[in-house]
């Protein structure tokens, strides 16, 4: 009972300290706060695609298979 009520807080705050830092973003900007949520989400998909990507062409395995296939 304890570690869901931790867990629950944890996750409340969490939130919290997400809406605080849209909130002050937005001011700082003087944009709407949906705006900037949506450029944020937008962001993230975007990195994370490109972190995909060049984790793909860099597959330790098959770099190393292309290094040996050098050297022989």
């Amino acid at each position: 009972m304890l570690m869901l009520s931790l867990v629950r807080s944890l996750t409340v705050l969490i939130q919290w300290t997400s809406n605080l830092a849209i909130w002050a973003l937005a001011r700082a900007f003087n944009l709407p706060e949906p705006l900037v949520h949506g450029t944020g989400v937008f962001m993230f998909a975007k990195a994370q695609t490109i972190e995909n990507r060049v984790g793909k062409a860099l597959r330790p395995m098959q770099l190393l298979r292309q290094l040996r296939s050098w050297f022989r």
